[in-house]
């Protein structure tokens, strides 16, 4: 039995909850990671998880023993990209899910500089806004556009992305510029719903001048669930979209879109980085951040830089 693989696979069956789900995040047989756990119990002389038809429970020896070997798989991490050479180039595989628009207007545009510095890192992208379990699909990290919902994640706060109102020329030429926001209400003005995938809610992001305030929630004809798909409708002059200003700048600047409402302010919309808080930040993760956060600053000027 290797040690460290056999405790490498209880750890996953304890944040999974499956021998199965386990066994495809190791990329490993289900009977390897069977066989592995057995294996461990057999040498520690101890019951680690109770096993049903249904579902595997940690026993309160194996939570007590899980918590001691997440340490020692994260020091035994550590122990290896210290060595200078580790160090110096950080290797291995990160799984990171960011939303469309970022992964296509953003980041990939700038990852030859990533791979560049750090090419013994392998990147598995998930380009995609939908709720993400990251523990069950073994997933690094997420970046996310709006304040976190799940409490229990670890998470940087990369950036501040300001926020703008915009329509397609032939949008405004059929139903004509609305003077105020209030006019979105109107029969003859419509919106591009945005729906979030990780709440089922609507999108409405409050506006401000002086002391008036409002949120506008108008009509639509088209609802969407991804950010490439809403910007794709916008053009096409299905309604007025709400849009953060990196995903306008390349539209404005062809002429295929018209800023609208320029005297109102919209609150930001807070970007962050989140990861599992059983997850050891390794070497390799560190760099992907300190590297995002760079690029906020220095490929996306309209993003603000973090506070």
């Amino acid at each position: 039995m290797d040690r460290i693989d056999a405790m490498q696979a209880f750890v996953r069956v304890v944040e999974t909850g499956s021998f199965t789900k386990a066994a495809d995040t190791l990329q490993a047989s289900r009977t390897r990671v069977t066989q592995l756990v057995q294996q461990l119990e057999t040498h520690l002389r101890v019951k680690l998880l109770h096993r049903t038809t249904r579902k595997v429970n940690v026993t309160a020896d194996g939570a007590a023993y899980y918590e001691r070997v997440v340490r020692l798989l994260a020091d035994i991490d550590d122990a290896e990209t210290s060595l200078s050479s580790a160090s110096a180039s950080p290797r291995g595989r990160l799984r990171v899910d960011v939303p469309a628009p970022l992964a296509s207007l953003v980041l990939v545009p700038a990852l030859p500089d990533f791979h560049a510095r750090y090419p013994d890192i392998q990147l598995d992208l998930g380009a995609s806004d939908r709720k993400i379990d990251l523990i069950d699909e073994n997933v690094d990290c997420v970046i996310r556009g709006g304040e976190l919902t799940d409490a229990s994640l670890r998470a940087r706060h990369l950036a501040d992305l300001p926020l703008g109102v915009y329509a397609a020329p032939a949008y405004l030429a059929r139903a004509g510029v609305p003077a105020h926001p209030s006019a979105m209400e109107d029969a003859g003005h419509r919106i591009v719903g945005y729906r979030s995938s990780r709440t089922g809610s609507a999108l409405m992001t409050p506006m401000h001048r002086g002391d008036e305030e409002l949120r506008v929630q108008g009509r639509h004809v088209l609802s969407v669930d991804d950010g490439n798909a809403y910007l794709a409708a916008g053009l096409a002059g299905l309604g007025v979209l709400w849009l953060p200003q990196y995903m306008a700048r390349g539209p404005l600047a062809r002429g295929e879109l018209v800023t609208l409402f320029e005297d109102w302010q919209l609150d930001p919309m807070p970007m962050y980085l989140a990861f599992p808080p059983s997850r050891h930040v390794s070497r390799k993760l560190r760099v992907l951040i300190d590297w995002v956060v760079e690029l906020m600053a220095q490929h996306a000027p309209a993003i603000q830089p973090p506070r």
